[in-house]
């Protein structure tokens, strides 16, 4: 079982799509228990294999901060038949990081978060066609000028891939506003602000402005145009389907811990 979780805790820290193309390549371990349950204890909820708690690579108790995630974590290991696929444990995944890399490098991915404000998705805009411009400008203008507002300044819009800066002020304030986060939830934000590269949506779902379904819209609008003109690849949209489902399980995390 330590190899298993040992492989766990190292997919958390891969880009979802390149996670996703080793593990499809890769011989799944085999189940080697019958039961998956939860159990409380000091300090919030363990899970439990054959009755035996699961420990995470670091030796740390797999302890969840309320029932509902340790249900959900459970069921990812309880869902688990012949053999046990990582790609579906994006819970599991998460929370290993957050409890043997987060909890003791928190400023620095609290730092990674940031840098992504500095360089976000939403402030990059196209120039044509101008459907395509329209549909940013939608979707994108409420969120950058909410964001904007809640942090006391004002982001920098850029045409084309040109990098220009923030206001060292206004990224000052969004690592304030992170401040005191868990190690849990500051790895559900980091896992949305990788998949979506947007640190501002990710801050919109941390404080309700946004939706997970606007905020993946909002996040796939290049590419949900391209899939419009030119038609959608198979194997993209399983990739999609992954990264969705990391997504949604961040989001749990986010709204529930």
């Amino acid at each position: 079982m330590r190899d298993f979780l040992e492989t766990l805790h190292e997919e958390a820290a891969k880009d979802p799509e390149q996670r996703a193309r080793e593990l499809s390549k890769r011989e799944l371990p085999k189940r080697f228990y019958k039961e998956a349950t939860y159990a409380e204890t000091d300090g919030g909820y363990v899970i439990h294999l054959d009755g035996r708690p699961v420990k995470t690579p670091g030796k740390a108790g797999l302890c969840l901060p309320n029932e509902r995630l340790a249900a959900a974590v459970s069921a990812e290991w309880a869902a688990q038949e012949k053999e046990i696929n990582p790609a579906t444990m994006p819970l599991t995944r998460i929370t290993n990081s957050a409890l043997d890399a987060v909890s003791v490098r928190a400023e620095e991915v609290l730092d990674d978060i940031v840098s992504f404000a500095g360089n976000d998705a939403l402030c990059y805009r196209a120039d044509d066609p101008q459907s395509l411009v329209d549909t940013q400008r939608a979707l994108w203008d409420p969120v950058v000028d909410w964001a904007g507002g809640l942090l006391g300044g004002r982001f920098v819009l850029i045409e084309g891939v040109i990098h220009a800066a923030q206001p060292d002020d206004l990224l000052a304030s969004y690592k304030d506003r992170l401040a005191g986060e868990t190690a849990l939830r500051l790895a559900a934000l980091h896992t949305i602000t990788s998949l979506t590269g947007s640190a501002l949506l990710a801050l919109g779902l941390r404080e309700g402005k946004v939706d997970a379904d606007a905020a993946w819209t909002a996040a796939h609008v290049e590419e949900d145009h391209n899939i419009e003109r030119w038609g959608e690849d198979a194997e993209a949209a399983q990739t999609r389907a992954y990264k969705r489902t990391e997504f949604d399980a961040a989001v749990l995390i986010l709204q529930t811990a």
